[in-house]
């Protein structure tokens, strides 16, 4: 009669964690068997073929892997939203190069200095002159900032994530806004855009809520996904960008309707004249009514809670 053995599933014959035997395929073959063999597996090991998929940045980066490229760029941020309960968010936008007062202040100081030493310089004379224009709207980083509070303190307070600030994580108008919420204590959001020069986001983003995406139309879909307001600050090509864009999808009803609030009438309506577009037929007269202006902080934030009352639909979810 052989040995007694532990019948199956008798804890003595659980699995340990490691072999006692390694298995024919833990060793390369040797040089006892064949002599150019571990040359011939080290080639194998460093071929670009070898490489595991997903750590293979080269295959990523090709033409063939756009499609998985965009899924991920969409999927990442969608996930980590999710994760820290990032229901909604208002989006604010406008120029980069909208400084604070003091450092405006302190750009026409210089220049100024330049000045004196070199009077008949031109070019140095338009610089000056767009310095005075951006410290005349550095006025609007601390109403972006402002409203960025207001956001921050609305609903249950900061600690309430249902209707964060959401911006595309640069500085000026952006870095105002985020840090409006930053001083309430809220949590905020930042876009950041890959360039083919190194962009920094600002300070006052939530490290774990700033993203950086490789396809602008995947940054823009995670902009309107959760959007309930459109807040565009005097701003340039990408600000115009965003702001027709989503113009253009409520105009069409791709999307339900947002409030959009141009903040700036002087600025805006030199910018963007809509009454043109009307006279020349190019719009109907009900697309003029998709925006309003407004000026301070809480003119913006006053005229989102009212538009959402006018229009039955609650600006946070549960209320």
């Amino acid at each position: 009669m052989g040995a007694m053995t532990d019948p199956p599933g008798s804890p003595k014959t659980i699995c340990p964690p490691e072999r006692h035997e390694p298995l024919p395929w833990q060793r390369p073959k040797s040089s006892e068997e064949d002599a150019d063999a571990p040359a011939m597996v080290e080639r194998i090991l460093r071929s670009p073929s070898y490489r595991r998929a997903d750590e293979d940045v080269d295959f990523l980066n090709s033409s063939e892997t756009r499609g998985v490229r965009l899924q991920i760029d969409y999927l990442k941020p969608q996930v980590l939203l999710e994760k820290h309960g990032i229901e909604h968010t208002i989006v604010a936008f406008g120029g980069t190069r909208i400084v604070e007062p003091f450092v405006a202040e302190r750009e026409i100081e210089s220049l100024e200095r330049l000045m004196r030493e070199r009077p008949d310089d031109p070019a140095l004379g338009r610089r000056l002159a767009r310095a005075e224009r951006i410290r005349a709207k550095s006025r609007y980083y601390e109403v972006a900032r402002r409203f960025g509070r207001l956001v921050g303190l609305a609903g249950g307070g900061p600690e309430d994530s249902r209707v964060v600030i959401m911006t595309g994580g640069g500085p000026g108008v952006m870095e105002a806004a985020n840090r409006g919420a930053f001083d309430a204590g809220a949590k905020t959001v930042g876009l950041n855009i890959d360039l083919p020069h190194e962009q920094f986001p600002n300070p006052y983003v939530t490290p774990e809520l700033c993203f950086r995406f490789h396809y602008f139309a995947i940054r823009k879909m995670h902009f309107l996904m959760r959007a309930k307001a459109l807040v565009a600050f005097p701003g340039g090509l990408g600000t115009l960008d965003e702001l027709f864009e989503t113009l253009t999808l409520i105009q069409t009803r791709k999307i339900q309707p947002i409030p959009v609030i141009l903040v700036g009438r002087e600025y805006w309506r030199r910018v963007f004249d809509i009454d043109f577009l009307l006279d020349e037929g190019v719009i109907d007269a009900e697309d003029a009514d998709l925006y309003w202006y407004a000026e301070e902080a809480e003119e913006i934030w006053e005229g989102i809670l009212a538009w959402y009352q006018a229009n039955g639909r609650p600006l946070f979810d549960g209320d």
